[in-house]
């Protein structure tokens, strides 16, 4: 029985964050549902004479109402197995001068529940989680410190930069809301109250609305460097249009998701999808800024090419080709193109692949963006190699200083501060 129970709640936890099913907290509340009424009917059966008999119990998943020494108890299959399988069925239990028997069948048996295959599939989700969550985590530093580090030096303060910012931020904000949403269902000590449920109602909602807004900032990093390329045009003009975009349109996405769920499917803690409206709601926006990234991908890669053919470029074709294969690849992971892999997929066609391809892949997106599009950056790698020497020079004339203080004679001074005079002008030829 205890390991019929560890199985159920593992499996609907695994799922939980994976598939978006019902909740361990609902099949807590249903459990104790199902225990209330039994316990009432047996309340109602205390006058009859047990003398010769087995008690009434509640077994933790059915109920069985008293039995004399020899009878036979059948009750259908616990209702909690409905959310696993649809095959009807009974278990017993024989009533002897020693007390109730053990079930027969077993419940995974009678009632279809394959804890085998459960744990085989517990053991796929659990990987999955711990893989997305090792690529958020690694993210979460990576863009963090890129964000720093752009934020930091003066001459990377510009358009390019501040989008490239926003990406950031959004890739930050969707791993915390995607840990904190996995804390908040996977959560042993969570009680299932009210204040629980609204708790974590809040959190999906900005869990919803982060992931939004990072596909959002992934087209507009699109929609960005398209225009850059077809027209001259001034950057700072778009800025505002583009913030609308990134923040504004995923805003309002989410407060009609948040509306379609209270009036069409204001179960649980809104992580079920039975309903199609509120499920299309999120889903369809982010479908349309897959695709629309998709086709600007094909157009920027379409203008290189046509850059990259023009008679004002030198080369050789077969440098010309590597420069465009290192272009296209560059842009895949800003721009997000690897979603359109599985985006007309059904759910229910190579899910599994699906699931690993874009939780597994999609955690370490952010991470890949940092450095490429931070790290690797060689205005970036420049301005860090300036501090360092800054810093470098710095330091050496500190410790320089500090090994002559004691020198007071006129030629040390003229010495020392000839060499500090050298340094200064090192360090300000570097800066």
């Amino acid at each position: 029985m205890r390991d019929i129970l560890l199985a159920i709640s593992l499996t609907l936890s695994t799922l939980v964050s994976v598939h978006g099913i019902h909740s361990e907290c609902q099949l807590y509340l249903e459990l104790k549902q199902e225990e209330f009424r039994c316990l009432s009917r047996l309340d109602q059966l205390n006058s009859t004479d047990l003398s010769n008999g087995c008690a009434g119990i509640w077994d933790n998943l059915t109920c069985w109402m008293p039995a004399r020494i020899g009878e036979t108890v059948s009750v259908p299959c616990p209702v909690i197995f409905l959310h696993f399988t649809n095959k009807p069925g009974n278990v017993s239990r024989n009533c002897t001068a020693e007390g109730w028997t053990h079930t027969f069948p077993e419940y995974h048996h009678a009632c279809g529940f394959n804890n085998s295959e459960n744990v085989a599939n517990d053991k796929f989700y659990v990987l999955v989680r711990g893989i997305y969550t090792l690529g958020h985590s690694a993210s979460l530093v990576a863009l963090t410190t890129g964000s720093a580090i752009l934020c930091f030096f003066r001459k990377l303060r510009c358009t390019r930069n501040y989008i490239h910012l926003n990406l950031f931020l959004s890739f930050i904000l969707r791993a915390i809301s995607v840990l904190l949403k996995d804390v908040t269902l996977y959560s042993d000590s969570g009680q299932c109250n009210e204040t629980a449920l609204t708790g974590c109602r809040a959190v999906l909602i900005f869990f919803q609305y982060f992931i939004v807004a990072n596909f959002y900032w992934l087209l507009v990093e699109g929609l960005y460097l398209h225009t850059l390329l077809v027209v001259f045009f001034s950057e700072n003009k778009y800025f505002v249009l583009y913030m609308l975009i990134g923040w504004g349109i995923p805003t309002i996405f989410t407060i009609m998701w948040t509306i379609t769920r209270i009036y069409l499917e204001d179960d649980d803690c809104w992580d079920t999808n039975k309903h199609s409206i509120p499920w299309w709601t999120i889903k369809g926006p982010i479908i349309a800024s897959i695709i629309l990234n998709f086709l600007l991908f094909i157009s920027i890669v379409r203008i290189l090419i046509q850059k990259l053919r023009s008679p004002d470029i030198g080369g050789k074709d077969h440098s010309q080709y590597k420069r465009l294969a290192k272009s296209t690849l560059l842009l895949i992971p800003l721009l997000g193109v690897h979603y359109i892999v599985f985006a007309f997929f059904p759910d229910k066609v190579s899910e599994e692949y699906k699931m690993a391809f874009e939780l597994c892949f999609g955690s370490f997106q952010g991470f890949i963006v940092a450095v490429l599009y931070c790290f690797l950056n060689s205005e970036v790698q420049a301005e860090l190699k300036k501090k360092w020497r800054s810093l470098a020079s710095a330091c050496h004339l500190k410790s320089d200083y500090s090994k002559h203080r004691t020198s007071i004679s006129g030629n040390g001074s003229s010495r020392r501060n000839t060499r500090a005079q050298s340094f200064l002008q090192t360090e300000t030829s570097l800066v």
